[in-house]
């Protein structure tokens, strides 16, 4: 699908656009079609000083251009962190002259953020990579600017030249590295499911709702923090919860606003707010405003997505930089 395309399709769709820098466009591209909920994506060049690049131009390395691709997707259907995710499982986050077997700057990786929210996601992930790694993440966080299509020849280039496009990508070692960094995370799926119980697999994976007042954390009064219980990342406090009689843990705001996201959820002919978990995109919720001072908000949390650690165990645990925190309020 061309650009004119593309753009048509946003001014009557509820649609969002978002660009990323991975190597070869002609991989992104190919990547970022397989996703559910992308409408189109368009190769082009973005980051650079010189109006109009033409690809011979930006493969000089001197422009300041890398070769990217826009993504146009349907926010209803994904979210910008998902997209962001599978932006991660394509590249090597870690390679810093380029992309596989393509050197040069034109092949840096990038994030392009659109705004604050859009940055507040890619630094949150990119630190999780770090984490994850144990090494620096080469992948610049970068402002969007003008996105310039490439020529069209370019344009789905896997799909006009397949046999070019498959001899490429085997000499170029591009999935056996992608196998080597992310090869374990095809089977994270059926590990989750094994190491959770049914209902925290239908509450995280299924969006599925727990019974009021028969969960594990309504009324729990202890303090300590409370984490995603399939990744880990921190959510909430108890020093943010409070009793809101609904029969489900209440919060007025998150632990670590990086950490939790918030989606239009249009099920049951309603319109409301869902929290999801940032890194691995659990359900967790709803947030309403119906909540006490200062915040008005009240985070409605399912017991089942969450796991509580008491503040004795947060050194332990690994969360020693929250023990300050309760330290102010003893």
């Amino acid at each position: 699908m061309n650009l004119l395309l593309s753009l048509a399709i946003a001014l009557t769709s509820p649609l969002d656009t978002a660009t990323f820098a991975g190597g070869c466009f002609w991989s992104m591209e190919r990547a970022f079609d397989q996703v559910p909920g992308v409408v189109a994506v368009t190769v082009g060049y973005a980051g650079g000083r010189l109006p109009h690049p033409s690809y011979d131009q930006v493969s000089t390395g001197r422009t300041g251009h890398l070769e990217s691709v826009q993504v146009v997707y349907d926010a209803n259907r994904i979210s910008y962190a998902r997209l962001v995710d599978a932006f991660w499982h394509d590249i090597d986050p870690t390679q810093a002259d380029g992309q596989f077997c393509d050197h040069g700057p034109q092949y840096h990786t990038a994030v392009f953020y659109r705004d604050s929210a859009e940055r507040r996601v890619a630094e949150a992930s990119l630190r999780a990579l770090e984490r994850r790694f144990g090494k620096p993440i080469t992948t610049a966080l970068l402002r969007a600017t003008t996105f310039y299509p490439a020529e069209q020849y370019h344009q789905h280039y896997y799909k006009k030249n397949p046999v070019n496009y498959g001899l490429y990508r085997v000499a170029c070692g591009r999935d056996r590295r992608l196998k080597e960094l992310w090869g374990k995370d095809e089977v994270s799926m059926n590990e989750t499911k094994a190491t959770l119980t049914p209902l925290q697999y239908e509450v995280t994976q299924h969006a599925a709702t727990e019974p009021p007042f028969r969960n594990e954390y309504w009324d729990n009064h202890r303090p300590g923090i409370y984490v995603d219980v399939v990744s880990g990342e921190p959510l909430f406090s108890s020093l943010d919860k409070f009793e809101s009689g609904t029969g489900w843990p209440s919060f007025t705001q998150p632990l670590d606003s990086a950490n939790v996201r918030e989606d239009a959820d249009r099920s049951f002919l309603m319109v409301r707010t869902e929290v999801r978990s940032t890194h691995a995109n659990s359900h967790l919720g709803h947030v309403f405003d119906d909540g006490p001072a200062p915040s008005g908000l009240r985070y409605c949390i399912n017991s089942a997505a969450l796991r509580f650690i008491p503040v004795e165990r947060l050194s332990a645990e690994g969360y020693s930089q929250y023990l300050p925190l309760f330290e102010k309020n003893r």
